[in-house]
């Protein structure tokens, strides 16, 4: 007999006799976000903003998205296969097509990326990409300096982590993005686009 099976025969004895474990309850709570899609859209919007994203509310994002590339002084967009048409329909910058030959380099020279989502989580303020049709590859979300993501209000909210995972399929790659790229050092300072964007615009779209 192994030193091993002498522990185990010794553990069992001394536990042959224990009442047997009670069962486990799993009755938690899938949210704590009354069902209320105007409180769970405001809080959406509220954690976006506590991460320092700025967030924009619409009915119509192809105007806004040209101003804010308007304003941010974007020459160049890149745009993911599937992206609506119309969200870029007034932009003047030079579109630039996500192709899997593109560099790290080339997507670092881009002035902005304007994505989809997969889904929006309220009570994290957490936006989730799937690279479904409209969000392109993983990398195109991290190399360059402003993304500008749209979400579609109320269909890709969700008011918690449990819904949005009985939503999404764990075998994309799932990109999970709660606000500007940044990171602190030991003093706290806070230094942003160390690893993704330093600039991340969300764009709420109702209808």
């Amino acid at each position: 007999m192994s030193s091993r099976d002498r522990i185990l025969a010794r553990v069992r004895t001394a536990v042959a006799d224990a009442p047997a474990a009670p069962a486990i309850t799993r009755d938690y709570l899938t949210s704590h976000t009354p069902d209320d899609p105007v409180a769970v859209l405001d809080l959406l919007h509220e954690n976006l903003a506590d991460y320092r994203a700025v967030v924009h509310r619409t009915d119509a994002a192809g105007p806004l998205i040209t101003e804010l590339l308007a304003a941010r002084g974007s020459g160049s967009v890149l745009v993911p296969d599937g992206l609506p048409r119309e969200w870029l329909s007034g932009a003047t910058a030079v579109r630039i097509d996500d192709t899997p030959d593109s560099t790290a380099a080339e997507l670092d020279a881009v002035d902005s990326v304007v994505t989809g989502c997969a889904l929006a989580i309220a009570e994290t303020g957490t936006i989730v990409l799937d690279a479904g049709p409209g969000q392109g590859r993983r990398r195109i979300s991290l190399v360059p300096d402003h993304h500008i993501c749209v979400v579609r209000v109320p269909d890709q909210v969700v008011a918690s982590v449990p819904q949005a995972m009985s939503r999404l399929d764990p075998r994309r790659p799932l990109t999970w993005i709660s606000g500007p790229s940044a990171t602190s050092d030991i003093e706290l300072d806070r230094v942003e686009g160390v690893h993704g964007p330093r600039t991340l615009e969300v764009v709420l779209l109702s209808g």
